[in-house]
């Protein structure tokens, strides 16, 4: 499916931004997580395409949903403590 590449533009920006968020929110807390999330804006901005083909891409985003994932559940057991 052909989508318009300003779709494209949107989600790159949209995630730089969210991407941009969390690396904040890791800067005093954790150095790991924070490289993480700084790399990942580095890499989805919009201004700046690094061109990796699409299969690598899909294994980027497949890393990127587990490592979300992984970060949500983590920081909701850590809240409980």
């Amino acid at each position: 499916m052909d989508w318009n590449y300003s779709y494209y533009q949107f989600v790159r920006f949209s995630g730089m931004v969210g991407f941009s968020v969390l690396s904040y929110q890791q800067y005093k807390k954790n150095n790991v997580w924070f490289v993480v999330w700084l790399a990942s804006v580095i890499l989805i901005n919009p201004i700046f395409k690094i061109a990796l083909g699409r299969i690598l891409w899909n294994i980027i985003d497949v890393a990127w949903a587990v490592l979300l994932i992984y970060s949500l559940l983590r920081e909701k057991n850590y809240k409980k403590f």
